[in-house]
């Protein structure tokens, strides 16, 4: 039970976002003001190199620190669960019993991860083949699957529904074992496929069009539409169904159809972990609904919301965390003032999409998937720059920079259009 029960500022969830605003806050509010932050773990993770480690590039302990040394000096740890929210009392009430009471609130607990909602894949991970890079549980098995993996295989990856976390980390993974293959020399004797639910192989379609090339290129064969219902890890066989996009000679809308496998990474349906869904706080798909660009609760002023569980119509990465945290910091500042909120997030995101070992594409963009590079290079291309920043410049930035409250970073050029690409390199 936490020794004080009532805090100006309380933050659910101390995950990247809950982190990266604590810092802020602190750097920027007068010395002395009551922050509290909620988050029940004890490990926190750099989730955004579980693809790298996936493919044996990365050490799975180099992704995670102890939770109490990333809390910012004069941040009061709660270390306990939340179990409900009620905005309406302005209180939370934790897993061990306890209510906490708060002035002001900011909502950041990420998504849960819903294995269950796919029958047999919460058994069959990490055996029979069936891996997963969304896990840090299972990432290092991926690389044991992939590394394996010889002429003949069948190895199948999976996207569900949208929203989940790294929109591009299904297809990473893709990419990144038919290079370990193409490396050994049997990618042309090996079966891979891309199973997505989305119409298209990526939301953005600047890079929708190039990423379609690359899957070519390697010989992914890519299946739109078609959802992973259920895993059979013993048979090594899995199971979709077909939710669209009929066309002459494919399986009919609704039916499902059966592949076997050798190996099998699995994205699971991701959602607002239940006491969001369960509060007032929740729109009808179950996250905290925010005004897109202020990030204030459409309904209670003094609640905030950002990261993975706000209904914000971002691409949910880290980066997006990064650019949301100030504006949720400056617009809070604000209203304790009782001045008007005037900093507003524009949707930015970026997705780094290793599409080989030593290459990356640097995928950026806003709202409406308008692109908006940081450097002045074609954004379309793999480089391996942007490998060196995946790997290297940006678990150091996440660690010492934007954990730290350091805001400044280059901006992204929201004037940027496809014209501009033929005149960079």
């Amino acid at each position: 039970m936490p020794d004080k029960t009532h805090h100006r500022v309380l933050i659910v969830g101390g995950g990247t976002a809950g982190i990266t605003v604590a810092a802020s806050l602190r750097r920027r509010s007068p010395p002395g003001l009551d922050v509290a932050i909620v988050e029940p773990s004890q490990i926190h993770y750099y989730q955004a190199a579980f693809t790298l480690v996936g493919a044996g590039a990365y050490r799975l302990a180099d992704t995670r620190r102890d939770e109490t040394t990333l809390i910012p000096p004069g941040v009061t740890r709660v270390h306990d669960a939340v179990s409900a929210l009620d905005p309406d009392r302005n209180s939370v009430s934790l897993a061990s019993g306890g209510t906490l009471t708060y002035d002001y609130l900011i909502v950041c607990p990420g998504l849960q991860l819903k294995w269950d909602q796919i029958p047999g894949l919460k058994e069959a991970l990490g055996s029979n083949g069936v891996c997963s890079n969304y896990s840090p549980d299972h990432a290092e098995y991926t690389w044991q699957c992939v590394r394996t993996l010889g002429a003949g295989a069948t190895a199948l990856f999976t996207q569900p529904p949208l929203p989940f976390k790294c929109p591009g980390a299904p297809q990473k993974i893709a990419y990144l074992a038919a290079d370990h293959l193409r490396r050994k020399g049997v990618l042309a004797n090996c079966r891979l496929h891309f199973l997505t639910h989305a119409p298209t192989i990526f939301a953005v379609p600047l890079f929708s069009k190039e990423l379609s090339r690359i899957a070519e290129r390697y010989g992914i064969k890519v299946h739109y539409q078609t959802n992973l219902v259920a895993v059979d890890g013993p048979a090594r066989k899995a199971t979709f169904q077909v939710v669209g996009g009929e066309q002459k000679g494919q399986t009919a809308t609704g039916q499902t159809v059966t592949l076997a496998f050798d190996v099998l990474h699995a994205t699971p349906p991701q959602g607002a972990p239940d006491f969001v869904r369960a509060s007032p706080l929740a729109n009808a798909a179950g996250y905290a609904e925010v005004h897109q660009n202020t990030l204030q609760h459409v309904k209670y002023r003094n609640v905030f919301a950002l990261g993975d569980a706000a209904s914000t119509p971002n691409s949910k990465t880290a980066a997006a965390v990064r650019k949301q945290a100030p504006v949720v910091v400056r617009n809070l500042l604000q209203l304790m003032q009782g001045g008007q909120l005037d900093s507003e997030y524009d949707g930015y995101a970026s997705c780094p999409l290793t599409t080989a070992y030593g290459k990356v594409m640097m995928a950026e963009f806003v709202y409406g998937g308008k692109v908006t590079p940081t450097f002045p290079l074609d954004p379309r291309k793999e480089r391996r720059l942007n490998w060196w920043i995946k790997k290297t410049g940006l678990p150091h930035m996440y660690w010492n920079y934007m954990l730290k409250g350091h805001e400044w970073f280059f901006e992204h050029d929201i004037h940027w259009t496809e014209s501009l690409a033929a005149q960079q390199t």
